[in-house]
């Protein structure tokens, strides 16, 4: 709200600092639910619900991380199209990016058998990160988006 005064500000907020408690609250829940899971799967999912969400800022930071992190380009090449390159992931990661496809999608529901086939790979711990991180990445997709976020930059406004 404003007093009716013009203020002169950026067009879109910068979120980290407009509401730093809140920022701090999702760096935190985001790095609980990563906890004891494979890096490469959190990058995996992070880079699949970035993908569905049509975020580029997202998508250029988890892409350049799983690169890091010793991930091949040619995986890299194949998240978007999976389910017909099966053979260049493992059970677990298939089942991981069924399960981000259904919470991401999330108004279609998440159906038994995605959820199941996870439950297969996943104890309930493993499972309970992994939807939380699903919803972790879908949270940032939204706020760099809503932020009009640059792919490339390093500030997440």
């Amino acid at each position: 709200m404003t007093n009716g005064t013009a203020v002169s500000r950026p067009f879109r907020v910068d979120f980290a600092t407009s509401a730093p408690q809140v920022f701090k609250a999702l760096v935190g829940f985001d790095a609980a639910a990563r906890d004891g899971l494979d890096p490469a799967l959190v990058e995996l999912v992070q880079i699949r619900a970035s993908q569905l969400n049509g975020c580029a800022y997202c998508l250029h930071m988890h892409t350049s991380d799983a690169r890091k992190a010793g991930e091949s380009e040619e995986r890299l090449h194949m998240v978007q199209v999976w389910r017909d390159a099966a053979h260049f992931f493992a059970p677990e990661e298939r089942a991981a990016l069924a399960l981000t496809e259904a919470v991401t999608r999330i108004a279609d529901g998440v159906p038994d058998d995605v959820y199941r086939r996870a439950a297969e790979h996943f104890d309930d711990t493993e499972l309970a990160r992994l939807i939380a991180l699903i919803l972790t990445i879908n949270t940032w997709n939204r706020i760099a988006l809503t932020t009009a976020k640059a792919r490339g930059t390093d500030e997440l406004r």
